[in-house]
């Protein structure tokens, strides 16, 4: 514990004996999250590094680092579909040293997978959302629609002979695509890959006509013809494609967004919880950070912890319905 930390710990005990029993527990507390990091904190990513999750992380972390004095480490463990990460900071110390990075994926989980260690709406305390990311509907450009209509018209007079590319079963794009389909009443071939960039790749080359990928990952393919942007995910354009119109154009209520934020264990103190979000903030409202957060497509989502907790909600529960509804099972 630093001097001064700890000489204003002395101080707030020794004036505590004079107060009435009910108060120590809040003065203990506060002094605490004053003192709060006194060691480094780790930060786990449920996720291979270099995704955009443990990048975010490593934004955040290295923020966090410098205006706390103490180290923010990234530990990835990655692996079944994030759930043993998560899991591990479920049930990790609420001493504040313990902290997740994660994405939409922990709505998704909460119904794709029937029998889990946890309930991460339950057991988990938001700390503060990051960035709130748009998927983009693109399509090779051989394909022979070049908007939204001429595509739903397209997959109607061609049912299940247009190839679905996705990261994965159950990943976010993957949703993206079948909230789309039962919106647009089409039928389209779901072609799931071990991740976004294999599916990319394959786009590239023609194997398979479409996906919803994060904008980030194929803004230049845009940019350079090597791809066609449909439409972005959000109910609004993009500063990063301004000519792409949004999904919500053509049917109306449709949004798929990624978001990325930060969670501790839930019995952590709300005093800690409130000094990371105020400072989670403090680096959204940066004009660097928000830059380099906007590298990946990205719009920076400040708020309180309890906005977070509704975004999750909100999201558990829109995705459980497109799970059931497509009858979406991991093998």
């Amino acid at each position: 514990m630093k001097l001064s930390h700890r000489r204003q710990f002395l101080q707030l005990a020794a004036g505590a004996a004079v107060l009435p029993a009910t108060v120590l527990p809040t003065l203990v507390r506060s002094a605490r999250a004053q003192a709060y990091p006194a060691r480094p904190v780790r930060i786990i990513v449920p996720f291979a590094p270099a995704g955009t999750t443990d990048i975010v992380a490593r934004i955040i972390a290295q923020w966090l680092s410098e205006r706390l004095g103490q180290q923010f480490v990234i530990e990835n463990r990655p692996g079944g579909a994030g759930n043993p990460g998560m899991e591990a900071v479920v049930h990790a110390p609420g001493d504040g040293y313990t902290l997740l990075s994660v994405n939409v994926t922990a709505a998704i989980n909460a119904t794709l997978f029937d029998k889990l260690g946890f309930n991460f709406i339950r057991d988990i305390a938001p700390v503060a959302n990051i960035i709130r990311v748009a998927n983009v509907l693109v399509v090779h450009p051989s394909f022979p629609a070049k908007t939204v209509p001429e595509f739903i018209a397209y997959a109607k007079a061609n049912p299940g002979r247009i190839s679905l590319a996705s990261a994965g079963i159950g990943s976010s794009n993957h949703l993206a695509g079948e909230l789309f389909k039962a919106m647009a009443g089409v039928s389209l071939n779901h072609v799931p890959y071990r991740g976004g960039g294999p599916a990319v790749a394959d786009l590239l080359g023609g194997q398979v006509d479409v996906t919803f990928a994060v904008v980030a990952t194929v803004i230049e393919y845009i940019k350079t013809g090597r791809l066609r942007a449909l439409a972005v995910t959000s109910t609004t354009r993009q500063d990063v494609l301004p000519d792409v119109p949004p999904m919500a154009e053509f049917l109306t209520g449709y949004e798929a967004m990624d978001w990325y934020g930060l969670f501790a264990p839930k019995n952590t103190s709300d005093e800690i919880i409130g000094k990371l979000n105020s400072e989670i903030n403090a680096a959204l409202a940066d004009p660097k950070m928000k830059g380099r957060l906007a590298d990946l497509g990205g719009a920076v989502a400040p708020g309180s912890p309890s906005d977070l907790q509704r975004l999750l909600a909100d999201d558990t529960e829109k995705w459980s319905k497109v799970i059931r509804a497509a009858g979406i099972k991991v093998e």
